[in-house]
């Protein structure tokens, strides 16, 4: 091949950098190599490399929540993909803009089913919101610009393209262009006037549930303006992918985890308006308790579909109703005094409250002992909050990963029980590799607690010691100190308030990845 030609490997990479793709996360084979080495030859292009697919699809869900724009994963092969499912899961439940590049074999080598042969697209479809297989080493870059262009279609989707090796290793003709960025779409005058009549109705009765772009300062300040003039409740669902908080940002209700407590909390609402949001559900099936949140009677209507502009469709709704231009439920400047007392999720949330960085990012998979962490925040300093959108456990060190990646400027803090850590923990080599300045806080409870707690609730009735070491991590007793320290990072283990309370405002000061082993 002459300096002046390429193959297709290098014409995706090309293309993929083109249409504004500037990491990918990898976890390679040998089918992929040509893609790899095809990295060296294109300028613009980080890689980062993951340990296992899980990790490498999780920190791309971080990046594109954050960036919003897709980074890309290179994966290798059907179980290389399926390996990584569970965080892609979680990035479709977010909405996140990400480009899955999964080789194959070659084309001509299908016949044979090898033993890694699979059903790649089958394993792709549940996830992916556009998928292809490219058949020409010619039309690899094309392919390319529309899966860029595809994973960005409103309001983000994973686009998968699975690239087979003689199609990466042949001649390729260039680098395509870049598609245009399909936008939103507006909302309908019709849905703005409904909208406006069902608060204009209800009142303090009402509520707004918000999900998506929309809670975001721009859009949170245009629905807290439609508050200041009707009095509605500001909502979004228990785990949304992005929301801004903190200190003089318009501050959002979270609807709660278990089925009563949703039940309760919509309990008054009689006219739900929903802005890139679906209506509460539990998260799970109970012997005797509804999947269906809201109540019977309450009027329902959307003002924006997920696909549509809710910014927009917001400050439509805030100028019809003469809305005053300063908002209401803003967050009061009220950094969380540090407390004396035993080490719990409470005292430990007022000390990440307390020391929080302005404009940090917290990526949370706290469990059970994050709810002390969410209250002490609400009024912490301004900060970007990540959930764990899909329930598929093992996303939080992964999303704090690609955060970091994606705003290598600001602080990233990871909360993390222990018990979903372990999916992951292979992330905090790749945050050593790459030097993020990313704090982990493991709270090291040694179990499995939502389970203990979910036990009981399902009917599961009188469990006995098989029921429970199901459920326990003693036994060996994890040890996350030698965990990180094993992995390049930095750890310490706090056993009372005030040792944690040294390690954390510490880790605030210093750059670079640490991990915080919390005994509760």
């Amino acid at each position: 091949m002459s300096s002046k030609k390429m193959n297709g490997a290098e014409s995706l990479v090309r293309t993929l950098v083109g249409s504004g793709v500037e990491v990918c996360f990898s976890n390679p084979g040998t089918s992929e190599m040509h893609f790899v080495a095809a990295l060296d030859k294109v300028d613009g292009m980080r890689a980062v490399l993951g340990l296992f697919e899980g990790a490498v699809t999780g920190a791309a869900d971080g990046y594109g929540r954050m960036a919003e724009k897709p980074a890309a994963t290179l994966l290798h092969l059907g179980p290389g993909m399926a390996n990584g499912l569970a965080n892609l899961h979680n990035a479709r439940r977010a909405s996140t803009p990400l480009v899955n590049i999964v080789g194959d074999h070659a084309t001509y080598h299908a016949q044979y089913d090898a033993p890694l042969s699979s059903d790649i697209k089958g394993f792709a479809g549940p996830v992916s919101g556009w998928i292809h297989s490219s058949t020409s080493p010619k039309t690899v870059a094309a392919d390319g610009a529309r899966a860029v262009q595809a994973a960005m279609e409103a309001p983000g989707q994973i686009a998968t393209l699975i690239l087979p090796a003689d199609t990466a290793w042949l001649e390729a003709e260039g680098p395509a262009d870049a598609l245009p960025r399909r936008v939103a779409s507006e909302v309908s005058d019709a849905a703005v006037k409904r909208a406006v009549e069902a608060l204009k109705k209800a009142g303090k009765n009402a509520a707004i549930l918000l999900r998506g772009e929309v809670l975001k300062e721009r859009g949170l300040v245009a629905a807290g303006r439609i508050a200041a003039a009707t009095g509605a409740r500001l909502m979004c669902d228990t785990f949304a992918p992005r929301i801004q908080r903190g200190a003089g940002r318009v501050a959002v209700e979270r609807i709660p985890y278990f089925a009563e407590q949703i039940v309760e909390f919509m309990e008054p609402v009689q006219e739900l308006v929903l802005v890139g949001a679906k209506p509460p559900v539990s998260f799970f099936a109970y012997p005797g308790k509804p999947s269906w949140c809201t109540p019977e009677g309450t009027g329902i209507s959307y003002l924006a579909h997920p696909h549509e502009d809710g910014v927009q469709a917001l400050e439509a709704v805030a100028e019809a109703l003469g809305a005053p231009k300063e908002p209401a439920y803003v967050a009061p400047a009220q950094k969380p005094e540090l407390t004396d007392g035993q080490l719990d999720q409470f005292t430990i949330g007022h000390v990440v409250g307390h020391f929080l960085p302005e404009n940090a990012i917290i990526s949370d998979e706290a469990a059970t002992s994050g709810i002390g962490s969410m209250i002490a925040t609400a009024s912490a300093a301004p900060h970007d909050h990540l959930s764990l959108t899909g329930g598929s456990i093992g996303q939080g060190l992964p999303v704090a990963t690609g955060a970091a990646v994606a705003c290598p400027d600001r602080k990233v803090v990871c909360l993390h029980g222990d018990g979903g850590a372990m999916y992951t923990l292979q992330t905090l080599w790749t945050q050593a590799r790459e030097k993020l300045d990313v704090t982990t806080v493991i709270f090291a409870n040694r179990s499995y607690a939502i389970l203990n707690v979910e036990l009981s609730r399902v009917g599961a009735e009188n469990p006995g010691p098989k029921a429970l070491s199901m459920l326990d991590l003693h036994n060996p007793e994890l040890n996350w100190v030698h965990l990180a320290q094993g992995m390049g990072v930095e750890a310490s283990r706090a056993e009372t308030l005030e040792e944690f309370t040294e390690q954390f405002s510490s880790a605030m000061k210093q750059k670079g990845p640490r991990l915080i082993e919390v005994m509760i």
